[in-house]
């Protein structure tokens, strides 16, 4: 399964009841991450945050912060992202929007990989 620029992924999910935190990941294997999604319910020192990275050459990159928080522990979220060869753009349940710099530059990404407390119900590419 391929991501490409111009598509639109979708995911639906429920962070358990006692979720710290969760990560989405996308690109083109996990030692290259083109973006890093890790909404913190209360973990690495931040609470309530959305934390957007990429990981490249066995170092994570400078984090990023921005958009509002619409994760709640035990309720279903819905985001949608898209991209092309500059940004991401992650559009969250509350309709607020994450801007994140494409820093591998590429028009495909192969991999992905969701990690932490998180049950994902659903993952559509169109």
């Amino acid at each position: 399964m391929s991501f490409k620029a111009g598509q639109t992924l979708t995911i639906t999910g429920v962070p358990s009841a006692d979720s710290t935190n969760f990560a989405i990941n996308v690109g083109n294997s996990s030692e290259e991450l083109a973006l890093h999604i890790n909404p913190r319910f209360d973990a690495h020192g931040d609470q309530r945050a959305v934390v957007c990275n990429s990981y490249q050459g066995g170092n994570w990159c400078q984090e990023h912060r921005e958009g509002g928080f619409p994760f709640n522990q035990g309720e279903k979220f819905q985001m949608q992202i898209t991209f092309n060869s500059e940004e991401f753009r992650i559009t969250l349940s509350d309709g607020s929007e994450i801007h994140f710099p494409n820093r591998i530059g590429a028009e495909k990404y192969k991999y992905m990989h969701f990690d932490g407390e998180v049950r994902i119900q659903g993952l559509e590419i169109k």
